[in-house]
């Protein structure tokens, strides 16, 4: 399943207006994944992430992961990404 710049795009708009609300990780995956039905999300904190996020915006970092060889490993393509790992980033980021 690639991943379109449209879902990317609204993906980023959703979770940095609910991390700047305040919101906790786990609320914001929850919001993402009940805007966006079948897709795969999990969500961190941007600094226990050891690569560079896809992109970030806000408080938001967006990880692209590529889970078509069973195990999820991070990527910058999104026609290869199975999902999202959607991670909060400090605000000294």
């Amino acid at each position: 399943m690639a991943l379109s710049s449209e879902t990317l795009d609204a993906v980023a708009a959703l979770a940095a207006a609910r991390f700047a609300a305040g919101e906790t990780i786990s609320t914001v995956v929850h919001a993402v994944k009940d805007a966006h039905p079948g897709l795969l999300v999990t969500g961190t904190f941007a600094s226990i992430m050891a690569e560079e996020p896809y992109r970030e915006e806000g408080l938001c970092a967006l990880f692209l992961v590529d889970g078509h060889n069973h195990c999820w490993t991070i990527t910058a393509d999104p026609k290869a990404a199975t999902g999202l790992v959607v991670a909060l980033r400090d605000e000294d980021d």
